[in-house]
């Protein structure tokens, strides 16, 4: 089935290539989600992806250390996940790029929006490590910046639910899932798919996310192929 996006930012926490295990890497599950990724960019899907540190590192649990240097640790621990998915990558035959927001050579590239997204149409796949390249902002946020600069269509954010609900599926039995909402609605009704800022960015730059359950990694290809399995929040 040809996939009904051209060009997609795929957003993944760092915990996701843990495993079980809750820390580090566990390369088979970072290769069932590389085999699924690999996939649609066969079927001709540009990808860019962003990952997530939280199998290393989360800032905001550091305790009285400075927050500057905490987000510092946390955007290295997403360079080491880029590296590492990016290597799993090309092991599978796939072509891919890694970036970062400060300047590491010669581990990866230097961000260049330019760049990037002549490399997607040239069947890279592209890897956003670093973050944002400041701290106090999230990988979300960072998500939502890189599709509007390489002029993604949508971001599927890959969760441990199946969707967006009005609270937590995973304490109330009776949550209920939202199919579609805008992303006004969810600011307004503070729904924590992404943080505030990184919806506001996708508003304001007309980017839909698609939050979808990343339980089985053949869900990718699923939601690229246009399967409603999850939910779609339309930037209008």
């Amino acid at each position: 089935m040809a996939p009904k996006f051209k060009r997609i930012l795929l957003k993944l926490s760092g915990e996701v290539l843990a495993g079980e295990a809750g820390h580090g890497f566990d390369f088979d599950v970072i290769t069932d989600i590389a085999k699924a990724v690999k996939q649609i960019s066969d079927a001709g899907c540009e990808v860019g992806i962003v990952i997530g540190g939280g199998n290393f590192w989360r800032g905001r649990s550091s305790g009285s250390m400075d927050r500057v240097r905490a987000d510092s640790i946390g955007m290295l621990g997403t360079v080491m996940n880029s590296i590492a998915f990016a290597d799993t990558l090309e092991q599978l035959g796939c072509k891919t790029k890694v970036y970062t927001s400060v300047n590491m050579a010669p581990l990866a590239k230097f961000f260049d929006s330019h760049e990037a997204r002549k490399d997607l149409t040239d069947g890279y796949v592209t890897i956003f490590g670093g973050g944002t390249g400041s701290p106090f902002f999230s990988t979300d946020t960072t998500a939502s910046l890189r599709a509007a600069e390489i002029e993604a269509e949508v971001i599927f954010k890959a969760t441990n639910v199946d969707g967006v609900y009005d609270k937590d599926p995973n304490k109330y039995p009776d949550a209920v899932k939202f199919d579609e909402l805008s992303q006004s609605d969810l600011l307004s009704k503070g729904l924590t798919v992404m943080d505030a800022s990184a919806a506001s960015m996708c508003r304001d730059n007309g980017i839909d996310i698609f939050v979808f359950n990343l339980t089985d990694p053949q869900n990718i290809v699923r939601a690229v192929n246009g399967e409603n399995i999850g939910t779609l929040v339309k930037s209008k």
